[in-house]
């Protein structure tokens, strides 16, 4: 007898070299920068920011702001604009396996000059660890401003409670 593969075999993650997908979310009312390390592979796959559903971000922000949790990507650009906030990532490339912020490696950071040029960008808030580290390795000595480091929303992160999360993520408000 032969032995056929099924389609369901698991195939072992590779690493690969990913360029960010999709721009910045800011207009000119933009104040507050929240940084995210790097789109995950549900992210990229939808295109958008915090794609996974698992991603506590939405209701994080929806609860925070008092408003409806959003669920298509236009919703959440307007919850995002509409609060005087703007969404990016520290980095614009890296070499990552799946979506493990711990195989980051041979990062180009993203360039966040042309956010802070069109709009009022005045405080930034980094999602995790990640986000905060390349921030401040690459991005603070061009722009000069302090990055506050919180908990990242991202369901590996379960030591963290939404509730907790939200308690924690008020100071954008």
């Amino acid at each position: 007898m032969i032995n056929q593969k099924t389609n369901n075999e698991i195939k072992p993650r590779s690493e690969k070299t990913v360029i960010h997908p999709f721009p910045p979310l800011f207009n000119g009312d933009s104040a507050t920068l929240i940084l995210g390390s790097f789109p995950s592979v549900k992210s990229r796959e939808v295109n958008f920011f915090y794609g996974h559903p698992q991603n506590r971000f939405w209701r994080v922000i929806s609860e925070i702001y008092s408003e409806k949790l959003p669920e298509s990507i236009e919703e959440k650009k307007a919850l995002v604009l509409n609060n005087r906030l703007a969404l990016w990532d520290s980095i614009l490339s890296c070499t990552i396996t799946g979506s493990s912020d711990s195989s980051v490696k041979d990062v180009v950071p993203n360039d966040i000059g042309e956010i802070i040029a069109g709009s009022k960008i005045d405080r930034v808030f980094c999602n995790g660890a990640l986000s905060h580290k390349m921030y401040m390795k690459y991005i603070f000595p061009t722009v000069g401003i302090e990055a506050v480091r919180l908990p990242s929303t991202s369901p590996a992160n379960a030591a963290y409670s939404l509730q907790r999360l939200v308690s924690e993520w008020k100071i954008i408000k």
